[in-house]
């Protein structure tokens, strides 16, 4: 049988369908299991609207949006590093507390630059 690049093109569609719902079950899971996550995605849908009155244009509108997306983001990768860490181990362990709390400090690292991002544009324009 000849490789042709139909062939090709369909079985690369089938691993991205495939990735793509592997992606929805993770984020499912996520919102059903992780208070942090189901918090961080209320923040998403609620601030979307917001970042349509608070940014001037589509620049800043994009930007407040994508700061939420990136926080939901990090929590996401916190939660599976987490997650991970106590299958490992279930034992208190020097080594994977330093490693939890690292992946914590992302989490707060992407908060406060989300807030420092609104917080810019919030007062941009209260101020016009």
């Amino acid at each position: 049988m000849r490789w042709t690049g139909r062939r090709a093109l369909g079985a690369g569609l089938r691993r991205i369908c495939k990735a793509f719902l592997y992606s929805c079950a993770g984020f499912a899971f996520g919102l059903r299991t992780e208070r942090a996550i189901k918090q961080e995605f209320i923040l998403l849908v609620a601030g979307s609207p917001l970042a349509l009155w608070i940014g001037s244009g589509l620049q800043e509108r994009l930007t407040l949006v994508l700061a939420l997306m990136a926080v939901l983001c990090i929590e996401f990768l916190n939660t599976a590093i987490e997650k991970l860490c106590d299958h490992v181990t279930p034992d208190r362990h020097e080594a994977i507390k330093a490693i939890k709390d690292m992946a914590s400090a992302a989490c707060l690292c992407a908060q406060l630059g989300a807030g420092l991002i609104w917080l810019t544009l919030l007062v941009a324009r209260l101020s016009l």
